[in-house]
């Protein structure tokens, strides 16, 4: 029942090349950098990753992504990495754009075991219809392109089908996690944090706060344990400000 291991490096020593993650964080707030770092580190390549959004320049996923580690991304939002840009514009890097409630959905029926469901989210558009560029062939031309999905009424409104999602490994960040693997996120850093956990078949979390079973108030837990296989402490982590805006 103990899950805590000694290490970042331990707890993702058995990542392999080519395995899919699902990551936590939204921005600069609740992002596994711990992990995330140790994953640098250890040499995977070739990551399909599934996160909001794929880091910024020199942090979290954007570190990976800067050493070519990451071979396909969905995503939700990408605009605040260059590298990102660059390298899906030259068909480096293989991208599914997802509307945003609609990656967290997706995960969170994965992780629920629920295969597929409806949503109203993109019909009308590339999303449902097709035709969004996954890869470009670094000409400015498509070289792949995203496939029709299946719709369906209901009650007169027409929905698109999107699948959920299971990944290999998940990396999450917690405030604060038992050696059960009960989790609590705090404030904003919740945000795609749960239904990443739930996702993975293997869940890593890193605590800010490691404390030893029953001190969490099972009416506190966000993430109970069974859905959580590894736990890291890594102490207090310092949040950044992506877009620091001052008075002239």
């Amino acid at each position: 029942m103990d899950k805590v291991i000694s290490s970042a490096a331990e707890a993702v020593a058995d990542i392999p090349d080519g395995a899919s993650l699902a990551v936590g964080g939204f921005g600069l707030v609740g992002v596994p950098e711990v992990l995330i770092g140790a994953l640098l580190e250890q040499g995977a390549t070739d990551l399909e990753v599934v996160s909001n959004n794929c880091g910024t320049a020199g942090f979290g996923l954007g570190v990976l992504l800067a050493a070519r580690r990451i071979r396909r991304t969905v995503s939700s939002y990408v605009g605040e990495n260059k590298e990102f840009a660059r390298q899906y514009l030259s068909g480096e890097l293989e991208v599914e754009l997802t509307p945003q409630g609609t990656l967290a959905e997706r995960m969170r029926a994965g992780g629920a075991g629920i295969p597929a469901f409806f949503t109203p989210a993109g019909v009308g558009t590339q999303v449902a219809d097709g035709g969004l560029p996954l890869r470009y062939d670094g000409q400015g031309g498509i070289a792949v392109a995203t496939a029709p999905k299946e719709t369906r009424q209901f009650d007169g409104v027409t929905y698109v089908m999107e699948r959920g999602i299971v990944t290999d490994y998940a990396l999450v960040h917690a405030w604060k996690g038992d050696r059960h693997g009960n989790l609590v996120f705090r404030r904003s850093a919740k945000n795609f944090n749960p239904p990443a956990a739930t996702a993975g078949r293997i869940t890593i979390a890193q605590v800010e706060h490691l404390v030893e079973p029953g001190e969490i108030d099972p009416d506190e837990v966000h993430i109970p344990g069974i859905h959580v296989q590894r736990v890291v402490h890594v102490g207090k982590v310092a949040v950044g400000i992506e877009k620091r805006t001052v008075r002239a």
